[in-house]
């Protein structure tokens, strides 16, 4: 009888053991999930509050991380820029998920790019162009341009038609009704003062004008060479057909416009606040392409 109820007893031991060691284990797993899964969520909310945007240098990056970054701080938004030297990688990296917009080209550029590369991204606003300007170390104005002077254009479709569009503003040159943003010299139709055309690659006509008559310039390669808007001859109107459809704006993957950290983003970049930084900052050379009510103060 004893030995049947010490048998009993330590049946009973052993599975309360057991069922000790089962909870205690299942108490583990319990807790390691619920870890894990914090975790998971911690990160989800961190990858929701902060936004990661590709930009160049200048003047897109400065811009970011000035007024921008401030205002999306005050949403609860950390913005996290991540700076570009081209034009190919900024956008491979928004398809491929790496960032989450990106801010650096304009639509003709977006368009083109997607046609060539089969991506899908979309753009969301514009925010600023960078106005051409007509640059000169020999003359004080365009009145005083001479017959067969010569004339140094960027190399590339895109600038040299805003090249010949500034010039056709300015009463230099007449342009086929039809070229458009895709003029080139071959769209000449008139040229009272016989000019003569040097294609040079963007960046380096500021390099080259001591060389010759005159330099269309892009504002961005304007700034980067220490040359003020205030000293060019003329400057590409807002209103004009190079300035409204070469606007920079902010991009993002199809779809995603609407996304809440976006729509906070594209809003900081259309603030008072970023309208009066690039106006204080560039000195004309970057112009905002959206109104605001009043600049803050």
């Amino acid at each position: 009888m004893k030995n049947s109820i010490s048998r009993r007893t330590a049946i009973l031991g052993l599975s309360a053991f057991a069922a000790l060691s089962l909870a205690a284990c299942g108490s583990a797993q319990t807790t390691e999930t619920a870890e894990t899964t914090e975790a998971t969520t911690s990160e989800a909310t961190a990858s929701d509050t902060t936004i990661t945007v590709g930009a160049s240098p200048t003047p897109h990056a400065e811009i970011l991380s000035g007024p921008v970054k401030e205002l999306l701080e005050k949403e609860g938004y950390t913005l996290e820029v991540v700076e570009f030297t081209d034009y190919v990688l900024p956008n491979t990296a928004l398809e491929e998920g790496e960032l989450d917009a990106n801010y650096f080209q304009h639509t003709p550029y977006l368009e083109s790019f997607n046609e060539e590369n089969g991506t899908h991204l979309a753009a969301v606003t514009a925010v600023h162009y960078e106005p051409f300007a007509l640059f000169s170390d020999k003359v004080a104005s365009v009145k005083e341009i001479s017959d067969g002077a010569t004339v140094a254009v960027p190399n590339d479709t895109t600038n040299e038609a805003r090249a010949l569009l500034l010039l056709e503003q300015e009463g230099l040159i007449k342009l086929d009704e039809g070229a458009g943003v895709t003029a080139t010299p071959k769209d000449i139709v008139e040229n009272p003062k016989n000019l003569q055309f040097e294609e040079i690659e963007a960046a380096n006509l500021p390099n080259v004008l001591p060389d010759v008559d005159l330099a269309a310039i892009n504002g961005n390669y304007a700034i980067s060479a220490g040359l003020s808007l205030d000293d060019a001859l003329a400057t590409e109107d807002a209103s004009s057909l190079g300035a409204t459809t070469y606007a920079n704006v902010l991009v993002v993957r199809e779809g995603e416009e609407n996304d809440p950290k976006i729509v906070a983003l594209a809003a900081a970049l259309t603030s008072p606040e970023t309208y009066k930084f690039i106006e204080e900052t560039y000195d004309g050379a970057v112009v905002p392409t959206f109104e605001v009510a009043e600049a803050t103060e």
